[in-house]
């Protein structure tokens, strides 16, 4: 995966108020640490970082330069979006240098049909792998073509480039062929009309209605006893 350069600027202002002032700009506040340095705070184009994400995923590598006149080699962390807006809201960024190895976690990709009447059970979508920080890949792929129930698809399985390694279980499972349900089935499991009114009479309505008349009996069946 190639590098992306992007420019930044070294941020001072900090807070709730800042940080929606950045945005304001057009930028997104971000934070670089690592390598025992004191964390710096940055201000990143939001729309370059976006679309740096979009192309090469969330592994992408950022030659970042700060106005300040200082350089570094950087791999998203961790971003916080607005659930709402889906606007970025905040980067860490982990310092690298060429030629570290580190750790990341990447996309797996299923291709291919499996036999007829089967169903893929995804189990796990990435795959935890140490390569060169300057050379991680984008994905992986991992054929299904024709594969029958009782099937799985382990990390084992992914063939990995020369220089990265796995860095997890080589049993863990990645997905599973399961029998697809028939139609009678998928209908048998279907709740009927007589099925959901039975439910709504004896709701939570039904259980403290016959609470209640159990209370009520409660006085009465006392003065019988009496």
């Amino acid at each position: 995966m190639s590098e992306v350069k992007i420019s930044a600027e070294p941020r001072t202002e900090f807070g709730k108020g800042g940080a929606r002032r950045t945005r304001r700009a057009g930028k997104v506040p971000a934070v670089l640490y690592g390598h025992g340095e004191k964390p710096k705070h940055i201000a990143l184009p939001a729309r370059e970082f976006a679309a740096a994400i979009r192309h090469g995923g969330a592994n992408q590598l950022f030659a970042i330069e700060i106005s300040d006149g200082t350089q570094a080699l950087a791999l998203p962390k961790a971003i916080q979006r607005d659930p709402i807006k889906d606007t970025l809201e905040h980067i860490d960024l982990l310092l690298v240098r060429r030629g570290e190895k580190v750790t990341v976690d990447v996309p797996v990709h299923l291709t291919g049909e499996p036999a007829r009447d089967t169903l893929v059970v995804h189990e796990q979508n990435t795959l935890s792998v140490t390569a060169d920080a300057t050379r991680l890949p984008e994905g992986f792929e991992v054929s299904i073509e024709g594969l029958e129930v009782g099937a799985q698809v382990t990390a084992a399985d992914v063939r990995l480039p020369q220089g990265v390694e796995l860095a997890g279980d080589p049993e863990q499972l990645l997905a599973l062929i399961s029998q697809a349900p028939t139609a009678e089935q998928m209908a048998a499991e279907e709740p009927t009309e007589e099925a959901e009114e039975e439910a709504g009479a004896e709701g939570p309505g039904a259980e403290a209605a016959e609470a209640q008349g159990e209370n009520e009996g409660a006085p009465a069946q006392a003065a019988a006893q009496a």
